[in-house]
């Protein structure tokens, strides 16, 4: 999908001129960018209402979806706030530095995720048995072909979980359960502002295969590793 050369805002004439063609970005990246850009140099400014959905579809030349992801992505940097029955309105020129992800924020989920994640991983290395890995193998599979961001992130929270049941613990089981509307909202974001699908693409195979080898140890440290770095993602959207 190609973005036209229009921006449509409540106070028209803001907007820079199109950027012309963009190139290795994904439409929704795209749209993301170019919002943001125009929120945090001001031409869109605070307290402004955006236009529709179907009014920002018709601007940027993309699916109604596109911009649904993009304006889910806006209000999860804190950037932007959606009030029923109004619209969306630009609330903040700078990202939150504690992102809403669903009922918790990203700093909740930084903090919590090793004290649960790391050690089912650990488990899932000792008591997993030929079921679970084929699950897990599948999932990490159908994620590498996968090229719709939404199904992307369904599959991403569905890896987490069946790692956690693969433990045996029904403790990390629900933990888990429980957080996969955050983790699916952490994850769109960071793959439409820090680009981390291929990235986690990569570390969850290496997680699956410290899981398949049977060692705690190599699972613990792939899973540190992996959480780690989304935590590193998510220190950088604020200078993103």
């Amino acid at each position: 999908m190609n973005l036209s050369d229009s921006r449509t805002a409540s106070s028209p004439g803001r907007l820079r001129p199109g950027p012309g063609p963009l190139a290795r970005v994904s439409a929704q990246e795209a749209v993301l960018t170019a919002l943001r850009s125009d929120i945090e140099e001001g031409r869109i400014a605070v307290g402004d209402k955006l236009p529709s959905e179907a009014a920002l579809s018709a601007s940027y030349g993309v699916s109604r979806s596109v911009i649904r992801e993009a304006l889910r992505s806006c209000s999860a940097l804190g950037l932007t706030e959606t009030r029923t029955g109004k619209g969306t309105f630009i609330i903040s020129d700078r990202v939150s530095s504690d992102l809403v992800l669903g009922r918790y924020s990203a700093r909740d989920l930084t903090e919590a995720r090793p004290h649960i994640e790391i050690p089912a991983a650990a488990l899932a290395a000792e008591r997993h048995d030929a079921e679970d890995l084929e699950l897990l193998r599948s999932i990490h599979e159908d994620m590498l072909a996968e090229n719709d961001v939404e199904a992307w992130v369904s599959l991403d929270s569905a890896f987490h979980l069946q790692i956690a049941r693969a433990s045996g613990n029904k403790v990390f089981e629900t933990v888990v359960n429980d957080l996969r509307e955050a983790l699916a909202k952490q994850s769109s974001t960071l793959n439409l502002v820090a680009d981390r699908e291929h990235t986690s693409n990569r570390e969850h195979q290496i997680i699956l295969d410290a899981i398949a080898s049977g060692s705690p140890e190599r699972a613990s440290e792939a899973m540190r590793d992996h959480l780690a770095a989304v935590a590193r993602a998510l220190d950088s959207l604020e200078q993103h």
